[in-house]
């Protein structure tokens, strides 16, 4: 059996993000998904798996929601069920960057997926990589910043730091793109004048351009059971165990915390 994986966000309000929950689960109960769903009043973050065809019901379902009628999602395939549970959970952000009253609006420019090698290979953009420094180590764009962040709220005090002409061109980079709407709008704020980030995230770009001139090197980071995918967006092979260096497989996996692989045979022995 295949199964569907989707990710997807939207920043929106939602004033009554708390009644919300109980109705999104049970449908989610109803159509056998499982994965992780994120509401605040700014929006909604998630990532979900299951059936062809419950994946379709389940955006029909969201998108009646006029609020998200827009919503757009990023889907990717395995051969196995990558999460235990489905679990919604009610957020203060729905993605914790710890800065109050940051004008989403502000975020940098989006550059398509098609067009983003293009992009970064011009001599005065400097490319950033906004996710946390567990992830990079899996995979990354050639000659991206590490900013070497344990949690994406210590971005904005790297971002402080980052001492470089405010004019220049910055392009920056995530999983899905979530992040980038927060830290972009955040380096705008700090005075950078020419911010980009790509659209839809390092899932979009290997879906879309197949990594075909390898300017992504490595595997990337997801958050759920497959642990990571490869540039085309498969389960990796190559993740292995942090203490016996045998490669993983779901079924011997025991802890993934922060990019951290346990075998359930090396846990044992923790």
């Amino acid at each position: 059996m295949s199964f569907v994986v989707a990710t997807f966000y939207h920043f929106v309000e939602l004033s009554n993000y708390y009644d919300m929950k109980d109705t999104i689960k049970a449908v989610c109960s109803d159509l056998k998904l499982k994965g992780t769903i994120l509401l605040a009043e700014e929006g909604i973050n998630a990532t979900i798996s299951g059936e062809r065809n419950a994946i379709d019901k389940m955006f029909d379902f969201l998108r009646s929601d006029y609020r998200l009628k827009n919503l757009m999602w990023k889907e990717s395939t395995t051969e196995f069920q990558p999460f235990n549970k489905i679990k919604v959970r009610l957020k203060r952000e729905i993605i914790n960057f710890g800065i109050g009253n940051l004008d989403i609006s502000l975020r940098g420019k989006y550059i398509d997926p098609e067009h983003w090698d293009d992009f970064i290979s011009q001599p005065d953009v400097l490319v950033i990589d906004t996710r946390n420094k567990y992830e990079v180590k899996l995979g990354k764009f050639k000659g991206a910043i590490d900013p070497d962040t344990e949690y994406f709220r210590e971005f904005p005090q790297w971002a402080k730091s980052f001492s470089k002409n405010k004019d220049l061109k910055i392009a920056m980079y995530c999983t899905g793109g979530v992040r980038c709407e927060k830290s972009t709008a955040y380096m705008r704020e700090l005075g950078f004048n020419n911010v980009y980030h790509l659209k839809g995230g390092i899932l979009s770009y290997l879906e879309k351009t197949h990594n075909k001139n390898d300017n992504w090197e490595g595997e990337c980071f997801v958050f759920d059971d497959r642990i990571a995918v490869n540039s085309s967006l498969v389960p990796s092979d190559k993740i292995k165990c942090m203490f016996c260096l045998n490669r993983v497989l779901t079924s011997r996996l025991k802890s993934v915390s922060r990019g951290q692989v346990i075998c359930s045979d090396c846990e044992l022995h923790d």
